[in-house]
């Protein structure tokens, strides 16, 4: 193994390469449980099955990355990119769970197809600069909202159509039942913080838990919680592979290619324009989020090559591209590099092995689904929260005393959370742009790929919505 990762040559060695695998999955282990939970409120897939899903791609996609790219980098379902499966593309534009993974295994094969011909930073490069700052940012927003409103401290309101839940149990609005799993969100985000602060590896998976306790703990003084908390519960560890084979795997094939539930309210010319936006859209947020993070922890851990340029960087989007096919195969959203690696590499990770070990701890987690089945859906509400803090970090790098460049990137950040769409949002920055640009004598200064998505996207609001 030393000498496949070149351990030594790299600077490192085979214990803090071990140690650094380790750290990496638990900064990232938090995504098992939410993106079980997110995918869960469809009605038509499992927690279970979709914690299974999530752990296979999981430890396909960092193997892939260990194993072609030597980078000790871990992928996984992409926090944000499984926001616009769930709350947009099934519950906003009406696609069924299995016409969803159709469009993310299209995601895959295009990424796979760019990466290749290298196109990739052809399209990279049409979005606005601007905008592709935003753009995580604004997902960062749409997450923390989706994260208050499944803790319920976000509420419909029918005159401002949100509101903040009520706490008051003086005038009967609000009881101990409904306030306490509200207080457990804000506890378990202020945990998070802390151990964050106090450099904690792991802090939102211990927060997590730490949360978990603090529910458990507090349901004895409600009265009736724990009646029949057992009874539909199953702590045989390969159920949730029963479920996987049953309500995910290969769905994308068996189901995902029937859009008739679709085209009985829609017209075909309309399911088109919704596959290719909706595709590209997925495919730009897949682009900037491994290419930020590639970039981001490779600078880290001074991996970056003597040109300022990530080693092995089209390997890496390969393996990202290949994990995402095997995402939509397994049932689950976009596989994409995560952030959280940036912690193994700051622990001193340098190689591929790093990955390995990352690897096979995901393995190992597909059998601790009954533990993870017990985390609190408030809990996993404040991971969340704090995911999209960490997704503001790009906004400072926005010139917001220039209008050419601030006006798009509040389009792309303020559109997303409002309108519950990520395509909108990064739909909206890049026509503002456009026009911007056209408008005062810069048209020669916009390039021809950025002509062809802006157009997609703006037929995406005429045909479509």
């Amino acid at each position: 193994m030393e000498k496949f990762f070149q351990v030594k040559e790299k600077g490192s060695d085979v214990r803090t390469e071990v140690l650094a695998g380790i750290t990496t999955f638990m900064a990232m282990a938090y995504i098992l449980m939410v993106n079980a939970g997110m995918f869960s409120e469809l009605g038509v897939v499992s927690y279970n099955a979709i914690y299974i899903a999530t752990a296979i791609s999981a430890v396909v996609g960092t193997l892939l990355m260990a194993l072609l790219a030597n980078l000790p980098l871990a992928q996984a379902s992409g926090m944000g990119l499984n926001a616009f499966f769930v709350y947009t593309v099934c519950f906003g534009f009406g696609l069924s769970y299995a016409n969803a993974l159709v469009l993310v295994l299209l995601d895959g094969i295009v990424f796979v197809i760019l990466t290749v011909t290298n196109l990739r930073r052809k399209i990279f490069e049409a979005i606005p600069k601007e905008v592709r700052v935003a753009i995580p940012a604004g997902i960062g927003l749409f997450i923390a909202f989706i994260g208050f409103q499944n803790a319920g401290i976000v509420v419909n309101d029918p005159a401002t159509c949100v509101n903040l839940a009520s706490f008051n149990v003086l005038n009967g609005s609000a009881t101990w039942a409904t306030i306490m799993p509200m207080l457990v969100t804000l506890v378990t985000l202020m945990i998070i913080g802390i151990l964050t602060i106090r450099e904690v590896k792991g802090s939102v998976l211990w927060g997590i838990v730490a949360g978990a306790f603090v529910y458990y703990v507090l349901g004895f003084t409600i009265p009736g919680f724990y009646d029949g908390f057992f009874a539909n519960m199953s702590f045989n560890p390969f159920a949730a592979f029963g479920a996987f084979g049953s309500e995910a795997f290969l769905k994308v094939f068996t189901e995902g290619f029937d859009f008739s539930g679709y085209l009985a309210d829609h017209s075909s010319a309309s399911l088109i324009i919704l596959i290719a936006t909706t595709a590209l859209a997925f495919c730009l947020v897949d682009m900037f989020d491994t290419l930020g993070t590639l970039y981001g922890a490779c600078a880290r851990g001074n991996l970056l090559d003597s040109e300022g340029n990530v080693p092995n960087m089209e390997k890496a989007m390969l393996a990202d591209s290949i994990a995402t096919c095997t995402g939509a195969i397994c049932g689950t959203s976009t596989v994409t590099t995560f952030v959280e690696s940036s912690a193994g590499v700051a622990e001193g990770g340098k190689t591929g092995l790093a990955s390995l070990v990352t690897s096979g701890l995901f393995f190992v987690a597909m059998f601790l689904s009954p533990v993870a089945q017990l985390i609190p859906g408030c809990a996993t509400a404040a991971a969340l929260i704090y995911v999209g803090v960490l997704m503001m970090n790009g906004v400072k790098n926005i010139n917001w005393l220039d209008a050419e460049a601030a006006l798009p990137a509040f389009m792309a950040v303020a559109v997303m959370p409002f309108t519950y769409n990520i395509s909108y949002g990064i739909a909206m920055g890049v026509i503002t742009s456009l026009v911007i640009k056209v408008c005062t004598g810069k048209a020669k200064e916009v390039k021809a790929g950025t002509w062809v998505i802006a157009l997609l996207f703006a037929v995406m609001f005429f045909v479509t919505h």
